[in-house]
């Protein structure tokens, strides 16, 4: 592509050297540069790209985005910031396909990818294609990625969205991270509708308190004129984005909403309830767990309806979707059950105990962990949550990274310990399971949270293959269920 055609919408300061070249290739990482590309220098955590000039200009870079006039031959384009940049760029070597689809945002604490994928469901029951890009990785036209990042970077985003408008995607669904938020990767895309689900701890490692993660999430909808915005009208933070945004459709369940629930009955494997979509009422029977799948549902009859779908369409799909992979999904039902689910906020947990607890007829048994180089404070707060809820608990590993499993495994302890001395520390996750599988008894629900679907645990760098729902088939199978 002409350097022109590719700088097309960019604030460029100043470029230094040769504008008429051909770039081939757009690149932030030194090790992907090949010859003819355009590498662009971003300053991360550990590392600056600045500092990678004569490396990558030796594998055949011919021009450089950088925030800072370096020494090298090659064309040097100067911006205000790198990352700003980078999204337009991406856009423009792409096509700009990202204008010729409709984009959903999916932000907030919990309930981005349960409701993502209720979205998909509900606009491919009336033949809308649809993708879908988050935590459970990538889905389009039948194909299947793994996940990398809940909100890929900028590069590797546009080329998603590029081949998901080869293959006729119309729509695309998008988990918004506060990360993403915060580095600008979903800088210059034109979402259609936005949607809020709900503000809670959580990432307090890297935004150091709540109010830098709330005036993230805040920002995300400062900045984005959606032509719809989705909001929760029960959380506070979604009462403060509905007053910023214009053209707002509400949802809740306490306060006035313009999509709202009643009658609501939680039943151990389905949620009955009457919903109304703007004075359109029906009757839902959702295939899913947890007093809490209701607001999930209801934000995702409001982005439909703001898309266009049909109230009585709407209605008819949610009646017919399935419960998401690794969200309070049940994954044996014998004299005991086993739920696994991905909850790893204090939020998360607390809300999960809740759904199960009623369906406990002896007692309920939590197995989870807290991951390492993650948000410290919450570990404490939601061994506390666990000892409260939970009749007996079984601290492990989730995810140490490059922490001492053993030191997080007390931190949460720390917690449990102050309302209950019934529980129990087992650092292998695996163990942890093979432990309670065998003390259950009968009328027992045992709750796996924390990891859901992910088919890794990360120990110092490495992703070893792991997956809850598989260990808790295979020890079962062991003992002869």
């Amino acid at each position: 592509m002409e350097l022109d055609k590719l700088l097309n919408g960019i604030q460029v300061e100043r470029i230094i050297g040769n504008k008429d070249i051909d770039v081939k290739d757009v690149v932030m990482d030194s090790k992907n540069v090949t010859n003819n590309s355009l590498y662009i220098c971003i300053k991360g955590k550990e590392y600056d790209g600045h500092d990678f000039i004569d490396k990558v200009v030796n594998y055949g870079c011919i021009a450089i985005v950088s925030e800072k006039e370096l020494d090298t031959s090659v064309t040097q384009i100067i911006v205000q910031n790198s990352r700003s940049a980078m999204a337009k760029l991406a856009s423009n070597f792409y096509g700009n396909v990202d204008e010729k689809m409709k984009l959903v945002a999916v932000v907030g604490t919990n309930g981005k990818t349960t409701t993502s994928h209720l979205i998909k469901d509900v606009l491919e029951s009336s033949n809308v294609k649809c993708g879908v890009i988050g935590t459970l990785g990538i889905y389009y036209c039948d194909k299947y990625f793994e996940p990398t990042l809940t909100t890929p970077d900028p590069l590797e985003l546009h080329r998603i969205l590029f081949n998901m408008y080869e293959c006729g995607v119309e729509c695309v669904v998008m988990e918004v991270s506060a990360h993403a938020i915060f580095y600008e990767k979903v800088k210059n895309l034109k979402f259609h509708t936005a949607v809020f689900t709900n503000f809670s701890q959580d990432h307090l490692d890297f935004f150091e308190n709540m109010e830098n993660y709330k005036n993230t999430k805040l920002k995300f909808f400062k900045e984005n004129e959606c032509k719809c915005v989705v909001s929760n009208s029960d959380d506070q933070v979604g009462n403060e984005i509905s007053k910023l945004c214009k053209n707002c459709i509400t949802y809740g369940l306490d306060n006035p909403a313009d999509i709202f629930a009643v009658n609501i009955s939680c039943k151990p494997k389905k949620t009955t309830f009457f919903i109304n979509v703007l004075d359109f009422v029906g009757n839902i029977q959702l295939k899913m767990l947890g007093f809490f799948n209701v607001y999930n549902a209801l934000a995702c009859a409001g982005v439909c309806y703001s898309l266009g779908i049909k109230q009585e369409k709407i209605i008819e799909a949610l009646n017919r979707v399935k419960t998401v992979s690794g969200r309070l999904e049940n994954v044996y039902s014998g004299e005991f059950d086993v739920i696994i689910d991905y909850a790893h906020t204090p939020d998360g947990l607390n809300k999960s105990l809740l759904s199960v607890r009623p369906f406990v007829s002896n007692r309920l048994i939590c197995v989870f962990g807290c991951g390492g180089n993650r948000d410290v404070t919450k570990r404490s707060v939601m061994g506390e949550i666990s000892g409260a809820l939970a009749d007996f608990t079984i601290i492990t590993s989730d995810n140490p990274r490059f922490e001492e499993p053993m030191e997080i495994i007390c931190q949460i302890e720390q917690g449990v310990s102050k309302k209950t001395k019934k529980y129990l520390l087992i650092e292998d996750r695996e163990d942890a399971i093979k432990y309670a599988l065998d003390v259950a008894c009968k009328g027992d629900i045992i709750l796996i949270a924390g990891k859901g679907s992910e088919t890794y645990q990360e120990v110092l760098g490495i992703k070893i293959p792991y997956n809850d729902k598989d260990t808790v088939k295979e020890i079962l199978r062991s003992m002869g269920f």
